[in-house]
């Protein structure tokens, strides 16, 4: 486990863990724009901001991993870039056009391309931090529980027991069916690493702050591993409900109207999962900063004004933060549970199957 911790830091801090650099004290203070501060904060970056007063910037520099077709492979910390104000090697960091905050390459002519960009982000950063603590974190608690099984846990291990039993006996069992424990380590691992995600984009400082579960492209991929089991696993029933579903046969032939319709649900319910997460994350962080920069946005207004809203600001935020603890869990109960509902669709059973289970006296 240490070995493991030394490469993943080796990894991601591929210099000293903290750079510290200075801006240019004498330029002039520039009206801040709320909108631009927002997109700012709320998006990637090559770098993991600790902290900055405008003029020096106290940052994680994370590892630059680039191959250009002329020059071959790079590897260098993002602290050669200094918060995005200089060029290292032919690359910089664009701060306007259509690859705007995205690294790219200069030519002798300055031309401006995208090399192919490999390189550890600051959500990238966070999401291996996530991984490697939700590991830390159940493995610890497991060892513990199983050590003596039958003792109650109180504390932290006790939390940790009950969201799991929780999440197992009241979301996946009853959504699923008979054959949930087959389902039961993707659905825990979804929740866990929803939750940890969602914590840890709420915390101001490092670790914390990063966009991970209001990054998009998070959310794909978790709505398109929910699809692939869906899908891959489901049963013969299941098909022929979407290619040959029990309607009336002028909705199925000579148009297959139905079977449209039923194999575009089967992409909407991944899309629904990745929208929600994605936009619910996305929105709480918006509000929050936004809350924020009231205080910013009426420091020229005069004392009184400003005083005012600093007090509101500060008041309505912490509100908010409050209301986004509630939303992290809900979040990740809510994408476990349609998931759950959707592979318990998926793995429906004909009607003589179900006869069978009846008479049997066997329960699902």
């Amino acid at each position: 486990m240490k070995r493991a911790l030394f490469i993943l830091a080796v990894l991601i801090f591929t210099t000293s863990p903290v750079y510290v650099w200075a801006g240019n004290q004498n330029s002039a203070i520039e009206d801040l724009n709320a909108k631009e501060f927002i997109s700012e904060h709320l998006s990637d970056s090559y770098e993991w901001q600790i902290v900055s007063d405008g003029a020096k910037h106290i940052t994680v520099p994370l590892s630059i991993i680039l191959y250009s077709k002329t020059t071959g492979w790079h590897l260098f910390p993002s602290s050669h870039f200094q918060h995005g104000t200089a060029a290292y090697n032919g690359f910089k960091i664009a701060s306007e056009g259509k690859y705007k905050g995205k690294i790219v390459e200069t030519d002798a002519r300055e031309n401006i391309s995208r090399p192919l960009d490999l390189s550890l982000t600051k959500n990238a950063a966070s999401l291996l931090f996530a991984s490697l603590l939700i590991i830390l974190i159940i493995m610890g608690v497991a060892r513990l529980l199983k050590r003596d099984s039958m003792k109650p846990r109180k504390g932290f291990a006790g939390m940790i027991e009950m969201l799991v039993l929780s999440i197992n006996d009241e979301v996946i069992k009853p959504s699923i069916g008979k054959d949930h424990q087959r389902y039961a380590p993707y659905l825990l691992t979804v929740f866990f690493f929803i939750f940890t995600n969602n914590l840890l984009g709420l915390i101001p400082v490092f670790p914390g702050g990063a966009n991970v579960t209001g990054n998009i492209a998070v959310t794909l991929v978790l709505a398109v591993a929910t699809f692939l089991i869906i899908n891959l696993t489901g049963t013969k029933e299941y098909y022929k409900e979407i290619l040959w579903p029990d309607v009336p046969t002028w909705l199925k032939i000579p148009i297959p109207l139905m079977p449209i319709v039923e194999i575009v649900g089967t992409l909407t319910k991944p899309f629904a999962l990745m929208i929600r997460l994605f936009a619910n994350m996305m929105a709480g962080h918006s509000i929050v900063l936004g809350l924020t920069m009231l205080i910013f946005i009426t420091a020229s207004m005069g004392m009184a004004i400003n005083v005012s809203m600093t007090f509101l600001s500060v008041i309505f935020t912490v509100f908010i933060d409050f209301v986004e603890l509630l939303i992290a869990y809900i979040q990740a109960y809510v994408f476990t549970l349609l998931s759950a509902v959707f592979i318990g669709l998926a793995r429906m059973e004909s009607h003589s199957e179900k006869k069978k289970v009846i008479e049997t006296g066997q329960v699902a």
